[in-house]
């Protein structure tokens, strides 16, 4: 190789040559060595809560062979790194509290994680539910202004994928609950430790791992799904395969090509497809709301138009009007007789309404135009249907619920969703976290995969028992959310929807040692997936942590659940577990939500009454009951029946023999 030209010196060097032999010496002697590689994990960074009860894992990375010294505690150990830089040591139990300095050196390498605590720490983990902050619960305001807890700690853990099982993780940082973080902490799991800090009293480590709208099998590795290689190889090549048929369907739905929006026609600064005389005849009729994925545009990412018509009187228009238009996925341009009247972005709370000012209206006929832009996940107008209506001065609300006109202007396939493929997540999100002891898990999820319930069952089981196989820990304690209330109330007993069986199987999993199960029926959002009441849930899961965990034996943890039955006469007295001091109805309210079917199987709903801790359930109609039901449906809000401490009854479906 020749030598470097003259040109490639830095100018600082282009003097004589003893000189720069000697400014070579120096930088040479100044510069650390090429190979220095001592680190610790992310998990052992600066504020980090260390599992309290046992040995503390220290681990990190350095030359291969160098030889290492720990310090923490008044601990002093050593070890060698092996063939590949990796080194461990088990620095005996520290006493609870802290703060603690953890000092690592590989000859002339230092690090140092400092105010660390020994405490108990938590995973968090699943879907949106979980990753829903602190800021957007109820009263997030105040709670972020009021938060000054330092021994509660959050770490969130970045939000990717891998092929293969992480050793660490990319980044992350334990930031305290104080206003300047805590807005940003799960609100489930804030709630959660900042009652366990009152009843407990350790620090508390909160290692948030969730990931908005996954499924549960991207949280499980591949033997947790029961596949070998070849068979994860095989369930990743046909999720291609289908994307790839679901593009083909998609773009023959729009005509054989993905429209580009830039060909649009524009009149001035008006959008054409917003003038209330634009001919939209030939435009495709939208039930609304609906996500557009489940009305045959599945996998489009883009812009759509939704057009429809509303009236009002001369003296209504004088007045002016209020528009709600409910969730929209994600952002959204409204105009109204082509005046732009409110545009937002974010899919995750209800729009405010817009005020619709008077010179955009007229008497008669008005058209709304909404142009809809959607980059990822679902799209649409999507809301639930008592949330779309105009509003008049006086209060009167017009539904705007039922068909519009809707055309794509822009559009894209979505590109595989990295939260939907299995393995990914455990890789590079959970495993990293296995090296460290923890006190257990919380988990919210479910509600992606809330199709396929029977599917869920087994994988649901699959994953608990191999996360504490990962952990080493048979009995780790696991602790879930069962899905909250959503939708609009049942129609009718027999309108059940997905849900209900999706949360029998999530209760399946309470066969199993060391689990428990928060109720959410009651603290859900007919017309959100987001319910942001996460205080009554993180209570609940701390409620069960303390009976199961912290020894609170005699606790009141969880609402009734089903334990048995009796038919005689045609009631059916059902007998309840976790009764407490007896059973009641929410808010003094009349006892709803059951129902029973017949000989013919057909759905009734019953009347109930509570005796002492058994609950009599019947139904005129059905003289010989053979199933019975309680709070079965996406949202029963005509559940009523809780124990003496509010906390509601699970529900169930039972066949009924004598």
């Amino acid at each position: 190789m020749p030598p470097p030209s003259h040109r490639s010196v830095p100018l600082f060097l282009r003097s004589s040559r003893p000189m720069r032999a000697l400014l070579v010496a120096l930088v040479l002697l100044l510069a650390p060595p090429a190979s220095a590689q001592l680190r610790l994990p992310v998990l052992l960074s600066d504020g980090a809560v260390l599992q309290r009860g046992g040995p503390i894992p220290v681990w990190g990375w350095a030359d291969p062979g160098a030889s290492v010294t720990v310090r923490l505690g008044g601990a002093r150990l050593t070890t060698q790194a092996d063939a590949a830089g990796r080194w461990r040591v088990r620095v005996p139990a520290l006493a609870v509290g802290g703060p603690y300095v953890l000092d690592v050196r590989a000859g002339t390498e230092r690090v140092r994680a400092q105010d660390l605590l020994v405490g108990d720490v938590w995973v968090l983990s699943g879907q949106s539910n979980m990753q829903w902050t602190v800021e957007d619960s109820d009263d997030g305001a105040a709670v972020v202004a009021a938060a000054d807890d330092t021994r509660i700690r959050h770490l969130r853990v970045p939000r990717a994928a891998a092929d293969a099982p992480a050793d660490d993780l990319p980044s992350g940082t334990w930031e305290p609950a104080t206003p300047e973080f805590v807005g940003d902490f799960s609100g489930v799991g804030y709630f959660f430790a900042r009652d366990l800090r009152q009843h407990v009293g350790v620090p508390i480590g909160l290692l948030h791992a969730s990931w908005g709208g996954s499924r549960i099998e991207p949280w499980m590795d591949a033997r947790m799904l029961g596949l070998d290689d070849a068979g994860l190889a095989a369930t990743l090549e046909g999720i291609r395969a289908a994307h790839q048929v679901t593009e083909a369907a998609l773009r023959e739905r729009l005509g054989g090509t993905f429209p580009d929006e830039a060909t649009e026609p524009v009149d001035g600064v008006m959008p054409a497809l917003a003038m209330p005389d634009l001919d939209d005849a030939d435009w495709t009729t939208l039930r609304v709301p609906v996500r557009w994925e489940s009305a045959g545009y599945d996998g489009l990412d883009g812009v759509a138009w939704y057009r429809t018509t509303f009236e009002v009187s001369a003296e209504e228009a004088a007045q002016g009007v209020s528009l709600s238009l409910g969730l929209v996925d994600d952002g959204d341009h409204t105009y109204v007789n082509g005046v732009l009247v409110g545009q937002g972005q974010g899919a995750s709370f209800p729009r405010d309404p817009y005020p619709v000012p008077t010179e955009a209206l007229r008497a008669g006929e008005n058209v709304l135009a909404v142009r809809v832009t959607d980059r990822s996940g679902s799209g649409g107008l999507k809301g639930g249907e008592g949330l779309l209506f105009v509003e008049t001065a006086d209060g009167t609300r017009r539904p705007l619920a039922g068909d519009w006109r809707f055309r794509v202007t822009e559009g894209r396939m979505s590109p595989i969703e990295t939260n939907k493929v299995p393995v990914g997540l455990w890789n590079q999100m959970i495993a990293p976290l296995t090296e460290a002891p923890v006190a257990g898990v919380l988990w919210y999820q479910g509600e992606s995969n809330a199709n396929e319930p029977e599917a869920y069952r087994e994988q649901f089981q699959s994953l608990i028992s191999g996360w504490r196989q990962a952990w080493g820990r048979p009995a780790m304690p696991f602790l879930w959310v069962q899905l909250a209330g959503y939708q609009p109330p049942p129609d009718g007993p027999d309108d059940v929807g997905a849900w209900p069986a999706l949360r029998a199987a999530q209760s399946a999993a309470l066969a199993l040692p060391r689990t428990a199960e928060a109720l959410a029926l009651d603290v859900g959002d007919a017309n959100n997936i987001h319910p942001t009441d996460k205080q009554s849930v993180g209570r609940r899961l701390a409620l069960a942590a303390r009976a199961m965990v912290y020894g609170e034996d005699d606790l009141v943890s969880s609402g009734p659940r089903y334990r048995s039955h009796a038919v005689r006469e045609g009631q059916v007295k059902i007998a309840f577990d976790h009764v407490g001091e007896g059973l009641a109805t929410r808010d003094g309210a009349r006892l709803g939500g059951f129902a029973v079917a017949g000989t013919d199987g057909a759905w009734h709903w019953a009347d109930a009454r509570i005796e002492a801790d058994r609950v009599v359930v019947w139904s005129d109609v059905v003289q010989t009951p053979t199933l019975v039901r309680y709070a079965w449906a996406n949202n029963p809000t005509a559940a009523t029946l809780v124990n003496a401490a509010g906390l509601p009854a699970a529900p169930f479906e039972v066949a009924l023999t004598e």
